[in-house]
């Protein structure tokens, strides 16, 4: 027995890749540093997680998924 998987169309609209990913949960990470001189002065961590509401729990959290 053999499994055939059909092709992706060509087609494909942007809007379904997107629904795929946030389907699927991603996250995005990144660090912003502002220096003068070769001195830090600013450092800004950013993390964005997207993703369907029902799957995401967070540490501490009384609802269970």
């Amino acid at each position: 027995m053999t499994l055939e998987h059909s092709p992706v169309p060509d087609d494909t609209a942007l809007i379904d890749l997107v629904d795929r990913l946030i389907d699927g949960g991603v996250v995005v990470g990144g660090d912003i540093v502002l220096s003068l001189a070769g001195v830090d002065l600013v450092y800004v961590g950013l993390r964005l997680v997207l993703a369907p509401a029902h799957k995401v729990s967070l540490p501490g959290s009384w609802r269970q998924p």
